[in-house]
């Protein structure tokens, strides 16, 4: 006992340690947590030699992992998951698969007798890593765009595929028919079991205890374990029922205060998994730096292939096709809890685990990367792309074209460069005060669903990088009369409204162009740029707040309420 307490010890302190190097340098905490691991495991300096104390810290750490994972699945969205995300994790998920199948047999490994290295390596190089993927997406602000919701709603899937393969994963040795469909009954019985209490007894239960965060703290704690500890009796994992035990609590309508209050002890435990699967890793000899670097390789290609061409059938353009292929191309953390189910189960060679923890480390740092620069990546990628024959939505028919045919494209009055929240409010209120209007308007923008519902409402689009002076001579920019930036900085892509206005400029001396400021301090530069006309949102803003205020006061905010709920009824916006 006094030993496992060192040993944790040793592990909290090294992964602080490493992790602050880890954070000053920019680098993923999962991989500090592993390099702690290693310095201070058997196969490093060897201050934890226990393997009793090392198997138990893993798996509290994996149970309270996938407790946290299950949380944290909306099953909501994944009903209502669009056909495109649905198309694109489908084929992404059964083409790496096959793939893996196919070229992970080839080089040599097992998939059968009880050893089923390839199975396992196939469906780990299959998941992509949720924590590195939300964070730099985060970071970009580029979780609300198209490609971010695809990725995310990838993701989503991806989570799903893992848990069902976690259902049939301690039949694998013994693979027939009934044995996997029993195995599957067990899953279901205890899913329907656990949604049935979270419905109906937990909610009641929670209810009388709300003010006593402790308690909420420790029902959700006991739920979890007592899920796992039937799991493992229905001949399960403890690790399935933690994850069966978080899904059926992310319904219900706790379900954001138990995460709250659950999210320190995740993270506590989390690390404690990552460092003890660090101390798992010894000294990789060329056989395993090989394998691994296979693995990433073949991870790499396989999400670019499987990712892309579905999203390009589906006539998403080069562009959203590409960014959820690069945003992917990594090893889960998830993979990383598959591996070592066969591990423990005897499934998968040692040395093949330790190489996918290689490759996972390999992958987390050069997707970070590559990640932040992906829309320089993309911009490269599009013109060879091209060139060997692959059209983009700019190629198609309907008067984006016939633009790009003239050279210079059809002249609009109006051309509204850049499509966002902003723009599709103006054209609802121009559709609602004065739709002779739209007649006189071009917009720009490479966002598919946005090309393609204008298109479909009749109005002149043009899909293009408005970051590209070639798009602005296509969209018609030196001959209009007005030319609208109301995308802010903040979200733009290879470009900001300061260099927007500068070529506009050049392009055309005489237009007004309204351009949008993020800070204050951007009104001067842009004027200075050319602009004709600033807007700084936070000044309307500001304005529609001090009415409510006002109507507030005077106890007239039903009134108010109900003046805004008609005219948000009466609105027709592309994006709602």
């Amino acid at each position: 006992m006094h030993e496992l307490i060192r040993d944790i010890t040793l592990c909290i302190l090294f992964a602080w340690m490493l992790g602050l190097l880890a954070h000053f340098s920019r680098q993923p905490l999962i991989l500090a947590y592993l390099i702690a691991g290693f310095c201070i495991g058997p196969f490093g300096a060897g201050w934890v030699k226990s393997q009793e104390s090392i198997s138990v810290i893993s798996e509290l750490g994996l149970i309270f992992m996938l407790f946290m994972i299950g949380l944290e699945i909306d099953l909501k969205k994944i009903v209502r998951a669009g056909r495109v995300i649905l198309f694109a994790a489908g084929g992404q998920l059964l083409g790496g698969c096959l793939l893996g199948i196919l070229f992970f047999a080839g080089i040599g490994l097992s998939l059968g007798g009880g050893h089923f290295d390839a199975l396992y390596l196939c469906v780990a190089c299959a998941l992509s890593s949720t924590v590195i993927i939300v964070k730099v997406l985060y970071e970009k602000r580029e979780l609300d765009t198209l490609p971010g919701r695809i990725t995310l709603g990838v993701l989503v899937l991806q989570d799903i595929f893992a848990i069902l393969f976690l259902a049939v994963q301690p039949s694998l040795a013994n693979l027939q028919v009934s044995v996997i469909l029993l195995s599957i009954g067990r899953v279901a019985a205890l899913v329907a079991v656990a949604l049935l209490v979270s419905r109906y007894v937990l909610p009641r239960l929670f209810h009388q205890i709300a003010r006593r965060p402790e308690l909420i703290l420790l029902g959700a704690l006991a739920w979890c374990f007592l899920v796992a500890e039937t799991a493992e009796q229905l001949s399960l994992s403890r690790e399935m029922g933690a994850l069966i035990a978080g899904v059926s609590l992310s319904t219900f309508p706790y379900a954001l205060d138990v995460t709250a209050k659950v999210t320190t002890l995740r993270d506590f435990f989390i690390t404690l998994f990552f460092v003890a699967l660090g101390m798992t890793i010894p000294v990789p000899g060329l056989s395993v730096i090989g394998l691994a670097l296979m693995i990433a390789a073949f991870t790499v290609v396989s999400r670019l292939v499987t990712t892309f061409i579905p999203l390009y059938l589906m006539k998403q353009g080069l562009r959203a096709s590409l960014l959820p292929a690069i945003n992917l191309a990594q090893i889960s953390e998830f993979s990383l809890v598959v591996i070592q189910t066969g591990v423990a189960d005897h499934h998968i060679a040692p040395e093949t685990a330790n190489a996918a923890s290689f490759a996972f480390v390999v992958l987390a740092v050069l997707s970070t990367f590559v990640m932040v620069r992906s829309d320089e990546i993309t911009r490269w990628a599009i013109g060879p792309l091209k060139r060997i024959g692959l059209r983009d939505l700019d190629h198609g028919k309907g008067h984006a074209e016939e633009g790009h045919k003239s050279g210079h494209g059809e002249a609009r009055r109006i051309v509204i460069l850049g499509f966002f929240r902003a723009a599709s409010a103006l054209l609802a209120e121009i559709e609602r005060q004065a739709p002779v209007l739209l007649e006189q308007i071009t917009v720009v923008d490479f966002n598919p669903n946005v090309y393609q519902t204008l298109l479909s409402r009749g109005l002149h689009v043009i899909y293009g990088d408005i970051s590209n002076v070639d798009t602005l001579v296509h969209a018609g920019v030196g001959k209009s009369e007005i030319i609208i930036l109301s995308v802010p900085d903040s979200l733009l892509k290879g470009a900001t409204n300061e260099k927007l206005v500068r070529h506009v400029r050049a392009l055309n001396p005489n237009a007004l162009i309204v351009a949008t400021a993020d800070l204050l301090a951007d009104v001067g530069e842009l004027y200075e740029a050319g602009a004709s006309y600033v807007m700084v949102t936070r000044l309307s803003d500001a304005h529609e707040l001090f009415t409510v205020i006002e109507a507030a006061q005077a106890g007239l905010l039903a009134d108010k309420r109900t003046e805004l709920d008609l005219r948000l009824s009466e609105r027709r916006e592309v994006l709602p």
